[in-house]
């Protein structure tokens, strides 16, 4: 299964504002400057899908692009989800309260968007045990639903040596390592989340 098109549908300030919850979501957060932008665009092979901010930590919208995957069933030759990009957080500060830090909009979008379905946290492969990054990954275990995962995605890998980034999988062997640069990690990514939306 693999992405053969990906589309901007629209950017809202809140929940209120979102499409209708008619799609399966993945959502990407990471703190401004984890490189979220440029993992969408890899992802979907779309230069220029995901446009980052000039200013780090200065866009407050919510990005909604719509998804198409070809599958192998040709009964079912399309499946289709939505990717969801969220502001950055945190830029150049480490906050005790990740709901002060971050507008309470993007919480609630978090916490009540029915069609949720994953949350990919991304982190910076150089920067593992940052407390904004920790006060992230606790709030997503607190408000997680039944139906809901949570994928830690390791960015900017091509930047560690080799003896750190064995470390960091042995640290980490459920994350997923990814090089933007490199194209690595990006399959198993795709894979993770196809498979959990739509089964293999």
């Amino acid at each position: 299964m693999k992405i053969v098109d990906a589309q901007f549908l629209t950017s809202a300030q809140s929940i209120i504002d979102s499409p209708a919850p008619d799609k399966a979501e993945v959502a990407f957060l990471g703190r401004s400057n984890v490189g979220k932008s440029s993992l969408l665009n890899t992802l979907t092979n779309r230069k220029g899908l995901a446009k980052s901010s000039s200013t780090p930590g200065k866009t407050q919208l919510i990005n909604y692009f719509d998804i198409k995957f070809k599958t192998s069933n040709e009964e079912l030759p399309y499946l289709y989800a939505r990717f969801v990009d969220l502001p950055g957080f945190g830029y150049a500060k480490v906050s005790k309260s990740l709901k002060r830090d971050w507008n309470k909009n993007l919480t609630g979008y978090l916490e009540e968007r029915p069609c949720l379905q994953i949350f990919v946290h991304l982190v910076d492969a150089r920067h593992t045990e940052l407390e904004i990054d920790k006060n992230v990954d606790d709030f997503l275990q607190t408000i997680k639903r039944g139906d809901q995962i949570i994928i830690h995605a390791f960015t900017k890998i091509d930047k560690l040596k080799q003896n750190d980034l064995q470390k960091l999988k042995r640290a980490y062997p459920d994350g997923i390592f990814i090089s933007n640069l490199k194209k690595r990690g990006l399959e198993q990514l795709q894979n993770k989340i196809t498979g959990y939306l739509f089964g293999n």
